[in-house]
């Protein structure tokens, strides 16, 4: 499909149309909506994001350009829909990124694409103008480069010498869940550039692309469920060392072939993100969570669920169990276990008022632990 660009003859609008174009990808940790954007006095967007350590930075997140030749059913920048497309070369948007940290605008960069004329060619742009903003314009800040589908072997590895953190979206779980949505976007030229990635990461020793890679799933989207989702973001943590997943409530796009399908409730995409911490932080395995129809309950939190679940193994004595078992506790959360641990080599916790001094909610905990031999006071919640 031929494809014909609209340029402004002004970079920083380009910069805010391209900015606005791409919010939709959570990938960067970023805040997704405008609530939580700024505009500087050029009208250039800049989002709040968290950073991979915690710290919180001004991220310029910008497309290359929001033409595009594929047809994704969710995408608002996909082929065939009307809206006015434009471009960035990269010098230009390496020269803006360039002033806006001159500045203190901006002081880290997520850098993704539509694409033009395949993967690997739109790659090679990005790879260009990150190229400039390290070496040209000596930038040794924050970057997150986004891994193109279709992109080549070669270029996933300088993505990841020159990028802090690679990202490559699989939008939904299964590539038979993904054919249904967007029908022209192969399941290799998804999934080579992750396993590549995972590869380079390994022999890098921490030092290419130090802060991991990541995925987002576009929930609701197909008919997935919530099962499929976390069985393969379990598969991912565990063989392809994923950083984090994100997952982002589908919502419809007017002018798009999925404008009709309701949008997914944002109970949903929570109830993903707390079981997916349970995957990555609590010992949890994904056939260890409770399902109902193939969804994640909507009444209970994931790890409460799974209590309610178990009953034979509560209550838990928190002056004597294992760390592992502590963290299957409500309530209990690895800081406040780790708090834990440390203060009854001293001393034994006998009351909630100390556990809730120790970083715990007391209040969820204390249906399901002994302390010091006693249960603590408390009333079951509803579900």
């Amino acid at each position: 499909m031929a494809l014909a660009f609209h340029v402004e003859p002004d970079t920083y609008d380009k910069v805010a149309t391209l900015g606005d174009a791409a919010r939709f990808d959570l990938c960067s940790e970023a805040c997704g909506t405008a609530a939580h954007r700024q505009a500087d006095d050029l009208g250039r967007w800049i989002y709040p994001a968290v950073m991979p350590d915690g710290k919180r930075i001004e991220l310029l997140k910008v497309l290359m350009t929001n033409a595009c030749e594929k047809d994704c059913g969710y995408c608002a920048n996909r082929a065939g829909r009307c809206v006015r497309r434009t471009r960035l070369r990269p010098e230009e948007l390496a020269r803006s990124f360039d002033a806006m940290t001159r500045k203190g605008i901006a002081k880290g960069l997520f850098l993704s694409s539509g694409i033009v004329g395949g993967g690997a060619e739109t790659m090679e742009r990005l790879l260009e103008t990150v190229e400039l903003v390290r070496h040209r314009y000596q930038f040794r800040g924050y970057v997150h480069l986004k891994l193109l589908p279709g992109a080549r072997r070669d270029q996933v590895e300088r993505a990841g010498e020159l990028a802090d953190r690679v990202s490559i979206n699989l939008e939904l779980p299964t590539y038979a869940r993904l054919h249904e949505v967007a029908p022209h976007k192969g399941r290799d030229e998804l999934l080579d550039p992750m396993r590549w990635a995972a590869g380079f990461q390994a022999r890098g020793h921490g030092r290419w692309a130090p802060a991991g890679q990541t995925t987002q799933f576009v929930v609701g989207a197909g008919e997935e469920s919530d099962v499929e989702l976390l069985q393969t973001v379990s598969h991912l943590y565990g063989k392809l060392k994923l950083r984090r997943a994100y997952y982002s409530a589908f919502q419809p796009v007017p002018d798009t072939p999925l404008d009709a399908k309701p949008p997914t409730p944002l109970w949903r995409e929570h109830r993903l993100y707390q079981s997916d911490f349970l995957l990555r932080q609590y010992g949890f395995r994904w056939d260890e969570l409770v399902f109902e129809g193939g969804l994640l309950p909507r009444e209970a939190d994931p790890k409460n669920a799974w209590a309610r679940a178990h009953p034979e193994l509560y209550p838990v004595e928190v002056n004597t169990a294992p760390r592992a078992t502590l963290l299957r506790v409500p309530g209990l959360g690895p800081r406040s276990v780790d708090r834990v641990l440390r203060a009854r080599r001293d001393h034994r916790v006998r009351d909630l008022g100390e556990l809730a001094a120790l970083g715990a909610v007391s209040g969820w905990a204390a249906p399901w632990v002994l302390l010091d031999g006693r249960r603590p006071p408390y009333q079951m919640a509803l579900w």
